[in-house]
């Protein structure tokens, strides 16, 4: 892969939860690449543009969280990717781990929440 780009990849359906995302990492002083709102712009924009991090929704059309985990892992095997659903189901947190998830955030999340993972799967990369 080429170099990482320093900021993060929010990968979400809903805009609005983007925006949200997006407002917190801001907050935080975290750079944000850029936005998909699926798998498939997910995996065309990380092969143009490889980030530092990935915040991976689950639940999405086109592409759904897992099946984007695992082609994103096929793609670079060194890419960060924490997982956020609003389904807090252990099958998808073990299954989200197996396939090399840094981390898994539920919704409603906190905004510290995020910021702390975030940065630790970034300090982690570097």
């Amino acid at each position: 892969m080429k170099d990482r780009h320093a900021g993060v990849l929010i990968v979400d359906d809903l805009p609005f939860m983007r925006t949200a995302i997006r407002d917190i990492l801001n907050e935080g002083g975290i750079p944000v690449a850029g936005e998909a709102e699926n798998g498939l712009k997910c995996l065309e924009f990380y092969y143009r543009n490889p980030v530092a991090l990935v915040l991976l929704d689950i639940t999405m059309p086109v592409m759904d969280g897992i099946e984007t985990l695992a082609k994103l892992k096929h793609l670079d095997r060194e890419s960060q990717v924490i997982m956020c659903s609003a389904m807090g189901q252990d099958k998808y947190i073990i299954r989200s781990i197996q396939l090399g998830a840094r981390d898994f955030i539920v919704k409603p999340f906190k905004p510290e929440r995020i910021i702390s993972a975030v940065r630790k799967a970034i300090e982690l990369n570097v």
